[in-house]
């Protein structure tokens, strides 16, 4: 059997006792699966749960093929609060960018790098470089270096709007600092404004390659912070919430 590493993204019930799952593997990608009879077992032998580290075994091709076995391949990464969030915002991205049945190596690794980092308390940086990470994978790097008009090279201490479909153009009344560019381009977001504009850019270019739909996961979240609870739900209030609207 061949065997492929992978984590689940997301997950239903699928007719009365077996799951449907997407799967991001290292080897083939995205992969929807179904383990029939899952649902049905008073004991499965591995949980098919979102951060659990996973060798997976199918047969079939096409658009749904049947998962034949399932083992865990390292502890699961136990993500809580704003963690668990932003792990399921990671897997909510993937799902809606990623097409099917294309394999991407390294954002694999990036994507397991990430969520061992939000497991040791590490949010922002980690967000930020596996956002512009998935946006290169799918072919569409931000220009981050030079004008989009004039290919001069940004300047730090200027200022730039950006147009989400081509690049930074220079304005003096922009809100984007040419340093955040030069910043994310070498990958060093160590200044707290240089991370705020960061989010603020790639958050506009992921919108734009979702052509307008809302995520889900910043959804349930926006909604947390209006009613200002005291801290987020750990455990498996936020994570059944956030699965429900997969």
């Amino acid at each position: 059997m061949d065997w492929y590493e992978g984590f689940v993204l997301r997950r239903r019930p699928w007719r009365e006792t077996s799951l449907w799952f997407e799967a991001f593997t290292r080897e083939a990608g995205k992969v929807a699966l179904i383990a029939r009879g899952a649902r049905r077992r008073k004991r499965a032998p591995i949980a098919l749960e979102p951060f659990q580290p996973l060798a997976l075994c199918w047969r079939g091709r096409g658009e749904l093929a049947t998962l034949t076995a399932a083992e865990a391949a390292a502890p699961p990464l136990r993500l809580g609060g704003t963690a668990l969030y932003c792990g399921f915002y990671l897997n909510e991205l993937m799902s809606r960018l990623l097409a099917r049945d294309d394999p991407h190596p390294a954002l694999f690794d990036s994507y397991r790098e990430t969520l061992k980092a939000l497991a040791g308390g590490e949010v922002e940086g980690p967000l930020r470089r596996f956002e512009l990470r998935l946006l290169r994978e799918i072919g569409y790097a931000p220009l981050l270096d030079h004008e989009v008009e004039y290919a001069r090279p940004v300047v730090a201490e200027a200022r730039y709007r950006y147009l989400p479909d081509r690049g930074p153009v220079a304005d003096p009344a922009g809100w984007l600092q040419g340093r955040t560019l030069l910043a994310l381009a070498r990958d060093a977001l160590d200044d707290g404004e240089v991370r705020r504009q960061a989010k603020r850019l790639l958050r506009l270019l992921i919108d734009y390659r979702l052509q307008g739909r809302p995520l889900k996961s910043r959804q349930l979240f926006q909604t947390m912070v209006k009613k200002r609870q005291p801290s987020l739900p750990k455990g498996r209030g936020l994570r059944e919430n956030l699965q429900a609207r997969g």
